[in-house]
Protein backbone atom coordinates (compact mmCIF):
# COMPACT_ATOMS: atom_id res chain seq x y z
CA UNK A 1 0.00 0.00 0.00
CA UNK A 2 1.51 3.31 -1.17
CA UNK A 3 1.81 6.18 1.32
CA UNK A 4 2.25 9.81 0.27
CA UNK A 5 3.90 12.61 2.23
CA UNK A 6 1.89 15.37 0.55
CA UNK A 7 -0.95 17.78 1.21
CA UNK A 8 -3.70 16.87 -1.24
CA UNK A 9 -5.31 19.76 -3.15
CA UNK A 10 -8.93 19.44 -4.17
CA UNK A 11 -8.61 22.25 -6.75
CA UNK A 12 -6.20 20.08 -8.76
CA UNK A 13 -8.39 16.96 -8.48
CA UNK A 14 -5.68 15.08 -6.60
CA UNK A 15 -6.60 11.48 -5.76
CA UNK A 16 -3.63 9.10 -5.72
CA UNK A 17 -3.78 5.33 -6.17
CA UNK A 18 -2.89 3.23 -3.11
CA UNK A 19 -2.45 -0.17 -4.75
CA UNK A 20 0.67 -0.69 -6.89
CA UNK A 21 -0.99 -3.73 -8.51
CA UNK A 22 -3.57 -1.46 -10.17
CA UNK A 23 -0.76 0.79 -11.41
CA UNK A 24 1.05 -2.25 -12.88
CA UNK A 25 -2.16 -3.37 -14.56
CA UNK A 26 -2.66 0.05 -16.18
CA UNK A 27 0.89 0.00 -17.53
CA UNK A 28 0.40 -3.57 -18.83
CA UNK A 29 -2.75 -2.48 -20.70
CA UNK A 30 -0.80 0.36 -22.32
CA UNK A 31 1.72 -2.04 -23.92
CA UNK A 32 4.50 0.54 -23.55
CA UNK A 33 7.94 -0.75 -24.56
CA UNK A 34 11.58 0.37 -24.84
CA UNK A 35 10.99 2.19 -28.14
CA UNK A 36 8.35 4.41 -26.54
CA UNK A 37 7.97 7.97 -25.41
CA UNK A 38 5.15 8.16 -22.85
CA UNK A 39 3.33 11.36 -21.91
CA UNK A 40 1.71 11.49 -18.48
CA UNK A 41 -0.43 14.29 -17.05
CA UNK A 42 -0.72 14.64 -13.29
CA UNK A 43 2.00 12.24 -12.08
CA UNK A 44 1.10 13.22 -8.50
CA UNK A 45 3.13 10.99 -6.21
CA UNK A 46 5.06 9.45 -9.11
CA UNK A 47 3.99 5.82 -8.60
CA UNK A 48 2.78 5.32 -12.17
CA UNK A 49 5.59 7.49 -13.54
CA UNK A 50 8.10 5.16 -11.93
CA UNK A 51 6.38 2.07 -13.31
CA UNK A 52 6.25 3.60 -16.81
CA UNK A 53 9.94 4.50 -16.59
CA UNK A 54 10.86 0.84 -16.09
CA UNK A 55 9.16 -0.05 -19.40
CA UNK A 56 9.58 3.00 -21.67
CA UNK A 57 12.50 4.69 -23.34
CA UNK A 58 11.41 8.10 -21.99
CA UNK A 59 8.61 9.52 -19.87
CA UNK A 60 7.52 13.14 -20.16
CA UNK A 61 5.28 14.14 -17.24
CA UNK A 62 3.35 17.38 -16.72
CA UNK A 63 2.55 18.42 -13.15
CA UNK A 64 0.77 21.65 -12.30
CA UNK A 65 1.42 21.49 -8.53
CA UNK A 66 4.93 22.74 -7.68
CA UNK A 67 4.48 21.54 -4.09
CA UNK A 68 4.80 17.94 -5.31
CA UNK A 69 8.35 18.53 -6.53
CA UNK A 70 10.09 16.96 -3.50
CA UNK A 71 7.80 13.91 -3.44
CA UNK A 72 8.21 13.32 -7.17
CA UNK A 73 11.97 13.69 -7.25
CA UNK A 74 12.29 11.43 -4.20
CA UNK A 75 10.28 8.66 -5.87
CA UNK A 76 11.95 9.11 -9.26
CA UNK A 77 15.50 9.17 -7.91
CA UNK A 78 17.71 7.03 -10.14
CA UNK A 79 15.50 7.25 -13.23
CA UNK A 80 17.35 9.32 -15.81
CA UNK A 81 14.74 8.70 -18.49
CA UNK A 82 12.02 10.84 -16.83
CA UNK A 83 11.44 14.56 -17.32
CA UNK A 84 8.88 16.39 -15.20
CA UNK A 85 7.64 19.76 -16.46
CA UNK A 86 5.97 21.76 -13.69
CA UNK A 87 3.37 23.49 -15.83
CA UNK A 88 -0.23 23.27 -17.01
CA UNK A 89 -0.49 20.62 -19.71
CA UNK A 90 -3.42 22.43 -21.35
CA UNK A 91 -1.29 25.52 -22.05
CA UNK A 92 1.89 23.61 -22.93
CA UNK A 93 3.43 23.53 -26.40
CA UNK A 94 3.06 19.78 -26.78
CA UNK A 95 4.47 19.56 -30.31
CA UNK A 96 7.62 21.41 -29.31
CA UNK A 97 8.06 19.38 -26.10
CA UNK A 98 7.72 16.05 -27.91
CA UNK A 99 10.16 17.11 -30.65
CA UNK A 100 12.98 16.97 -28.09
CA UNK A 101 12.79 13.15 -28.01
CA UNK A 102 13.82 10.35 -30.34
CA UNK A 103 11.21 7.59 -30.28
CA UNK A 104 9.48 5.01 -32.48
CA UNK A 105 6.17 4.84 -30.59
CA UNK A 106 4.16 7.46 -28.74
CA UNK A 107 1.81 6.75 -25.83
CA UNK A 108 -0.32 8.75 -23.42
CA UNK A 109 -0.88 7.00 -20.08
CA UNK A 110 -2.38 8.90 -17.19
CA UNK A 111 -4.62 9.04 -14.16
CA UNK A 112 -5.92 12.38 -15.42
CA UNK A 113 -7.54 15.00 -13.17
CA UNK A 114 -11.21 14.25 -13.81
CA UNK A 115 -12.32 17.86 -14.18
CA UNK A 116 -10.14 18.28 -17.31
CA UNK A 117 -10.52 14.83 -18.91
CA UNK A 118 -12.27 16.06 -22.07
CA UNK A 119 -10.02 19.11 -22.67
CA UNK A 120 -6.96 16.84 -22.34
CA UNK A 121 -8.29 14.35 -24.90
CA UNK A 122 -9.25 17.16 -27.29
CA UNK A 123 -5.75 18.63 -26.98
CA UNK A 124 -4.27 15.24 -27.92
CA UNK A 125 -6.52 15.03 -30.98
CA UNK A 126 -5.85 18.61 -32.08
CA UNK A 127 -2.09 18.14 -31.72
CA UNK A 128 -2.31 15.67 -34.65
CA UNK A 129 0.44 13.60 -33.01
CA UNK A 130 0.29 9.91 -33.91
CA UNK A 131 -0.36 8.11 -30.64
CA UNK A 132 0.01 4.34 -30.73
CA UNK A 133 -2.32 4.11 -27.73
CA UNK A 134 -3.93 6.33 -25.11
CA UNK A 135 -4.79 4.83 -21.73
CA UNK A 136 -6.56 6.97 -19.14
CA UNK A 137 -8.27 6.53 -15.84
CA UNK A 138 -11.54 8.45 -15.91
CA UNK A 139 -14.65 8.86 -13.80
CA UNK A 140 -16.90 5.84 -14.41
CA UNK A 141 -19.78 7.89 -15.82
CA UNK A 142 -17.38 9.58 -18.27
CA UNK A 143 -15.94 6.23 -19.35
CA UNK A 144 -19.50 5.00 -19.97
CA UNK A 145 -20.15 8.08 -22.12
CA UNK A 146 -17.00 7.54 -24.21
CA UNK A 147 -17.86 3.91 -24.99
CA UNK A 148 -21.65 3.98 -25.32
CA UNK A 149 -23.57 3.25 -28.55
CA UNK A 150 -26.02 5.49 -30.45
CA UNK A 151 -29.46 5.55 -28.89
CA UNK A 152 -28.32 5.55 -25.27
CA UNK A 153 -28.85 8.43 -22.85
CA UNK A 154 -25.10 8.87 -22.31
CA UNK A 155 -24.34 9.25 -26.04
CA UNK A 156 -23.14 12.78 -26.78
CA UNK A 157 -20.92 14.99 -28.94
CA UNK A 158 -17.71 13.82 -27.24
CA UNK A 159 -18.68 10.18 -27.98
CA UNK A 160 -18.99 10.95 -31.69
CA UNK A 161 -15.76 12.98 -31.89
CA UNK A 162 -13.63 10.43 -30.02
CA UNK A 163 -15.11 7.50 -31.94
CA UNK A 164 -14.17 9.15 -35.22
CA UNK A 165 -10.48 8.88 -34.30
CA UNK A 166 -10.28 5.87 -31.97
CA UNK A 167 -11.53 2.41 -31.16
CA UNK A 168 -12.43 2.87 -27.51
CA UNK A 169 -12.45 0.07 -24.99
CA UNK A 170 -13.32 -0.22 -21.30
CA UNK A 171 -10.39 -2.09 -19.77
CA UNK A 172 -11.31 -2.47 -16.09
CA UNK A 173 -13.13 -0.95 -13.14
CA UNK A 174 -11.37 0.75 -10.21
CA UNK A 175 -13.24 1.30 -6.96
CA UNK A 176 -13.14 4.69 -5.21
CA UNK A 177 -11.75 2.82 -2.19
CA UNK A 178 -8.44 2.38 -4.05
CA UNK A 179 -7.61 6.10 -3.76
CA UNK A 180 -6.31 8.49 -1.17
CA UNK A 181 -8.15 10.70 -0.42
CA UNK A 182 -11.21 8.65 -1.38
CA UNK A 183 -13.23 10.44 -4.10
CA UNK A 184 -17.02 10.26 -4.31
CA UNK A 185 -16.96 8.44 -7.68
CA UNK A 186 -15.68 5.12 -9.03
CA UNK A 187 -13.33 4.97 -12.01
CA UNK A 188 -12.71 3.14 -15.26
CA UNK A 189 -9.53 2.47 -17.19
CA UNK A 190 -10.29 3.25 -20.83
CA UNK A 191 -8.00 2.70 -23.82
CA UNK A 192 -8.03 4.49 -27.19
CA UNK A 193 -6.42 2.81 -30.21
CA UNK A 194 -6.20 4.71 -33.53
CA UNK A 195 -8.79 3.65 -36.07
CA UNK A 196 -7.28 1.97 -39.11
CA UNK A 197 -10.67 2.29 -40.87
CA UNK A 198 -11.05 6.03 -40.24
CA UNK A 199 -13.49 7.61 -42.70
CA UNK A 200 -12.30 10.42 -44.92
CA UNK A 201 -13.41 13.85 -43.70
CA UNK A 202 -13.40 16.99 -45.86
CA UNK A 203 -13.11 19.48 -43.00
CA UNK A 204 -12.51 18.41 -39.38
CA UNK A 205 -13.23 21.84 -37.84
CA UNK A 206 -16.58 21.99 -39.64
CA UNK A 207 -17.34 18.40 -38.54
CA UNK A 208 -16.58 19.32 -34.92
CA UNK A 209 -18.87 22.35 -35.09
CA UNK A 210 -21.64 20.31 -36.73
CA UNK A 211 -21.45 17.70 -33.95
CA UNK A 212 -21.57 20.29 -31.17
CA UNK A 213 -24.52 22.07 -32.81
CA UNK A 214 -26.35 18.75 -33.33
CA UNK A 215 -26.17 17.98 -29.60
CA UNK A 216 -26.65 21.58 -28.42
CA UNK A 217 -30.14 20.85 -27.08
CA UNK A 218 -30.32 17.10 -26.46
CA UNK A 219 -34.12 16.86 -26.43
CA UNK A 220 -34.48 18.74 -29.73
CA UNK A 221 -34.49 17.24 -33.22
CA UNK A 222 -31.88 17.84 -35.90
CA UNK A 223 -34.39 20.10 -37.67
CA UNK A 224 -34.31 22.45 -34.66
CA UNK A 225 -30.64 22.15 -33.70
CA UNK A 226 -29.34 22.51 -37.27
CA UNK A 227 -31.75 25.13 -38.64
CA UNK A 228 -28.77 27.31 -39.67
CA UNK A 229 -27.49 24.54 -41.98
CA UNK A 230 -28.81 23.36 -45.36
CA UNK A 231 -31.57 21.05 -44.14
CA UNK A 232 -32.28 19.64 -47.64
CA UNK A 233 -28.74 18.25 -47.87
CA UNK A 234 -28.92 16.87 -44.32
CA UNK A 235 -32.28 15.23 -45.04
CA UNK A 236 -30.97 13.58 -48.23
CA UNK A 237 -28.18 11.89 -46.23
CA UNK A 238 -30.55 10.87 -43.42
CA UNK A 239 -32.89 9.20 -45.94
CA UNK A 240 -30.05 6.82 -46.92
CA UNK A 241 -30.21 5.50 -43.34
CA UNK A 242 -34.03 5.56 -43.01
CA UNK A 243 -34.07 8.69 -40.83
CA UNK A 244 -35.56 12.13 -41.32
CA UNK A 245 -35.09 15.56 -39.72
CA UNK A 246 -37.24 14.61 -36.74
CA UNK A 247 -34.42 12.36 -35.46
CA UNK A 248 -32.37 13.37 -32.43
CA UNK A 249 -28.57 13.50 -32.63
CA UNK A 250 -28.18 10.73 -30.05
CA UNK A 251 -29.60 8.20 -32.55
CA UNK A 252 -26.94 8.80 -35.23
CA UNK A 253 -23.63 6.98 -35.59
CA UNK A 254 -20.29 8.68 -36.23
CA UNK A 255 -20.46 7.40 -39.84
CA UNK A 256 -23.73 9.25 -40.49
CA UNK A 257 -22.32 12.49 -39.07
CA UNK A 258 -19.25 12.15 -41.31
CA UNK A 259 -21.51 11.68 -44.35
CA UNK A 260 -23.59 14.74 -43.41
CA UNK A 261 -20.48 16.86 -42.80
CA UNK A 262 -18.90 15.87 -46.13
CA UNK A 263 -22.15 16.48 -48.03
CA UNK A 264 -22.47 19.97 -46.54
CA UNK A 265 -18.82 20.81 -47.35
CA UNK A 266 -18.83 19.54 -50.95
Amino acid sequence: MEKYDVKFKKKFGQNFLKDINIVKRIVDVSEVDKDSLVIEVGPGGGVMTRELATKAKNVLAYEIDHDLEDELFKRLDGFDNVDVLFQDFLTSDLISDVSNYDYKKLYFVSNVPYYITTPILMKLIESELSFDKIVVMVQKEVGDRFTTAPGSREYGSITVLLNYFYNIKKEFFVSRKQFVPEPNVDSLIVSFSPRKDKLELNDYKFFERLIRDSFQFKRKTLRNNLKNYDLKIIESVLKEYDYDLSVRAEMLSTEIFVKISNALRK
